[in-house]
């Protein structure tokens, strides 16, 4: 698919606040993709001129309270990188990070492929493509100051704020359903927020099946190996250095991170 002049003008711009982990101050209105379209595609020539590994996708906006803040109609998402994934427990120094926000996801590994064909997937079949399950968060990073965020098409173009992602223990019974795993989100020991599986589109593997669809139309489909967070059920809590996060999946799986200062 050919690209404008200004999305590859906007993708040179992504390409090198990547590769410096830097941010944009201002992006011109001119370089705001008109459509999502547009700017899926930006993101495209993103991941393929940086050269870097990829993890998989990363899907946002699964759940009513982000689209509200959002202003989504629907869920959203971008590439994610595999030299950003890490265990549990992590580290990082607050100056490496961009205006960070934690979310705590479900990380989806596929065994099989899903790739482009005429005929719509269906749920059990993406489900049936399914390796393994893990507790996870994303430390989401945004290329864009948090002062200056451009329109959202802008943000799709960045991958939706793909950022660092830490995997967390394993689910070992997944296919019994996820939906009924509650999420505790603590900073510095002090709640601060809580969820519940079914909060993230009733059941927190509908949101594959959604991306699964969404790019058997961009005709690549979703392969073997990949891992798809599949949306924050604590919403998105900014952390700064010197907190210590923690989440905790249920009876099932602890991570934490701490950022120093």
């Amino acid at each position: 698919m050919p690209i404008s002049g200004k999305q590859q003008e906007l993708a040179d711009l992504l390409v090198a606040a990547r590769r410096n982990a830097s941010q944009l101050s201002s992006l011109p209105d001119d370089l705001v993709p008109a459509t999502a379209t547009e700017a899926y595609a930006v993101n495209r020539i993103v991941a393929e001129q940086l050269g870097w590994e990829p993890l998989g996708w990363k899907i946002a906006g699964t759940t009513d309270g982000v689209r509200n803040k959002l202003r989504l109609d629907g869920p959203i998402y971008g590439r994610t990188f595999r030299r950003f994934a890490c265990t549990s427990p992590a580290r990082f120094g607050a100056a490496e990070l961009l205006d960070p926000l934690i979310e705590c996801e479900f990380f989806v590994t596929l065994a099989r492929d899903l790739p482009p064909r005429d005929a719509p997937w269906t749920l059990p079949e993406t489900i049936a493509a399914i390796g393994e399950v893990h507790a996870g968060i994303e430390v989401a990073e945004c290329r864009y100051a948090r002062a200056a965020l451009p329109p959202m098409p802008a943000i799709l173009a960045d991958g939706s704020a793909s950022g660092r992602y830490v995997f967390g223990d394993s689910i070992e019974n997944w296919s019994e359903g996820l939906a009924s795993i509650p999420v505790r989100l603590e900073v510095d020991g002090a709640l601060r927020r809580e969820g519940i599986g079914a909060d993230v589109m009733g059941d927190p593997l509908r949101p594959l099946w959604w991306l699964a669809e969404q790019r058997r139309h961009w005709g690549d489909g979703l392969r073997a190996g990949e891992t798809i967070s599949t949306g924050s059920m604590t919403g998105m809590l900014p952390v700064r250095g010197g907190q210590h996060v923690r989440a905790c999946f249920g009876d099932t799986a602890t991570i934490e991170i701490t950022i120093d200062p």
